[in-house]
């Protein structure tokens, strides 16, 4: 059973096989489906399943905190699954390609009280961009 499935069930979230089938579809490393890439894989396990079970489903994994929308370049949101691991992102800047990424040290404790402005820093978000192997070789 997936990590998120897990999450899910211990939340005692009712699992319909919509829900499931989302769950399922989400489930792995470096998982970034637009919702119409959800929908898509999802309808390959349950073909009757609606694009509008899917977003609904996205908002409310999403309004759970069990899964996070990430947004980059004004292009089409996508859904992460590892809302519960810490890690930034690492995108393409031509293709898109999002990986998870783990850099060292804490990223919070390397912003100088100099450069915080009076803010009660909480949380970090960073955005490593760059060109994936497939687009830098092509």
């Amino acid at each position: 059973m997936s990590d998120l499935l897990e999450r899910l069930r211990g939340r005692g979230w009712r699992l319909t096989a919509q829900r499931r089938v989302v769950a399922e579809v989400l489930d792995g490393d470096h998982v970034h489906y637009t919702a119409d890439e959800v929908h898509a894989r999802a309808a390959d396990l349950l073909p009757e399943i609606s694009r509008a079970t899917v977003y609904n489903t996205l908002g409310e994994l999403v309004s759970l905190g069990e899964i996070m929308e990430v947004s980059t370049d004004g292009r089409a949101k996508r859904y992460d699954p590892n809302a519960h691991h810490a890690h930034q992102h690492l995108v393409c800047s031509q293709c898109g390609t999002i990986r998870d990424v783990h850099p060292s040290g804490d990223l919070l404790a390397e912003l100088p009280p100099e450069e915080r402005f009076g803010f009660q820093v909480a949380a970090v978000e960073v955005t490593y961009r760059g060109l994936c192997p497939n687009c830098a070789a092509g």
